[in-house]
């Protein structure tokens, strides 16, 4: 029997690996100068915490969890990780410590859905999380720093997509509404939209089905989402976003049908897409979620944040040039090549070496296949002299040098 990775799954090898770790230190660094601090949840939590949190209306908790029962408990791999984090904010009393809060995270989830371009059954996300700030700044601040990250990975073709939702109070004169336009056609939407429909009919607009899609730009529903259902404060909010983004000099365009795919989100929702993807052409998305923090148990704290889908980055990004193997030791004497591979990496040095004592020719061969820069000999000569054979691979020119200098020659 041949095993291989599950369906929806994938090996990251060494020669895509080195790409992920460049993202995450780019993130890294952007985000820690603007205090952000990683923060690691586990790969599960119990199921209800996403029930709750992420919302019984959604696709992820109806059809997409990866769900299990260990000795009567009910727990579920995690399909986002805001939920996760939350939990985390409440369970170590981070709500009594001066705000704002902000926390970052990477990982992966999972979702049982269809395996597609740029999404995977096990998929990987770069998420921040800013909590304790009701002022629309926060909202800015976690937009600029996302496309401060897609900007400094080379990032073409974006466009950010925003939307208010409004609150709580407001949103229900909304959801009549879109209810009252719909029901006479409900029967032809798809079998997804009837429970959307009773639960979370804003989500009817996030619908991907096509014949959806169809039916929701006719003119009875343009006008009603079009219609202004906001109140005052949510409106008051959403103008000083965009006053915040254009301060910022961030473009951006409105897009009424944006509700994102959570039923957690609160006013702010927001995208930012790629011309260079296909029809699933999100790489971040994310809004302000107030009532989360308070729905899963802890005191009302105004929260904002946003997740990037890595494989989608990464099929982004021009690839940085992989990190060289600095020298390779050519010698028949494995020994003293473990040695000396030894002392050169406590010089911050990368070295490897030949282990089976293979011909010197084998072995050069080998260092030329591994993308070394240079090979350094130790034949029976060298260990009698201690002048070592230092080779260029690149432009085969060689020279004697001393142990002592092959550090200042590597910087060279």
């Amino acid at each position: 029997m041949k095993y291989k990775a599950p369906k929806g799954t994938k090996d990251i090898l060494p020669s895509e690996a080195y790409i992920w770790e460049y993202i995450e230190e780019k993130a890294e660094k952007i985000l820690e100068k603007s205090n952000y601090k990683e923060i690691r949840t586990p790969v599960f939590e119990a199921t209800e915490l996403f029930a709750r949190g992420v919302g019984d209306s959604t696709d992820i908790v109806n059809k997409e969890m990866y769900t299990f029962v260990q000795k009567n408990r009910s727990l579920t791999l995690r399909p986002e990780n805001t939920a996760g984090v939350v939990r985390a904010f409440i369970e170590h009393g981070m709500h009594r410590l001066p705000a704002p809060i902000k926390l970052w995270y990477k990982g992966p989830m999972f979702r049982y859905e269809r395996p597609q371009a740029g999404r995977q059954r096990q998929f990987h996300q770069l998420g921040i999380e800013l909590f304790g700030v009701e002022n629309p700044s926060a909202d800015a601040e976690v937009i600029q720093a996302a496309m401060s990250l897609l900007d400094e990975l080379g990032l073409k073709g974006l466009s950010l997509e925003i939307n208010n939702i409004g609150c709580p109070e407001c949103r229900d004169a909304y959801k009549n509404s879109i209810k009252d336009v719909i029901r006479p056609k409900l029967e032809e939407f798809c079998p997804d939209c009837y429970v959307r429909f009773e639960k979370n009919p804003l989500r009817i607009l996030d619908c991907k089905n096509e014949k959806c899609r169809q039916m929701l730009a006719s003119p009875e529903v343009e006008e009603v989402i079009n219609r202004d259902f906001i109140c005052e404060p949510c409106v008051k909010h959403f103008e000083e976003l965009k006053e915040y983004l254009e301060l910022l000099k961030i473009d951006y365009s409105i897009n009424k049908k944006l509700v994102r795919g959570l039923d957690y989100y609160n006013r702010t929702v927001f995208e930012i897409t790629s011309t260079n993807l296909g029809s699933q052409n999100a790489i971040c998305g994310g809004g302000r979620y107030d009532p989360l923090v308070a729905t899963l148990g802890g005191p009302y704290t105004p929260a904002v944040g946003w997740a990037i889908g890595m494989e989608r980055l990464i099929s982004l990004c021009k690839p940085p040039e992989q990190k060289q193997l600095d020298i390779f030791i050519v010698s028949d004497n494995t020994r003293q090549a473990l040695k000396t591979a030894f002392e050169l990496r406590k010089q911050g040095i990368s070295a490897d070496l030949d282990f089976a004592g293979k011909k010197f020719s084998k072995q050069l061969e080998k260092a030329s296949k591994t993308g070394a820069k240079f090979a350094l000999i130790l034949g029976e000569e060298e260990l009698k002299t201690g002048e070592l054979t230092f080779k260029n691979l690149a432009t085969g020119e060689q020279e004697k040098v001393s142990a002592e200098k092959i550090s200042e020659k590597i910087k060279v």
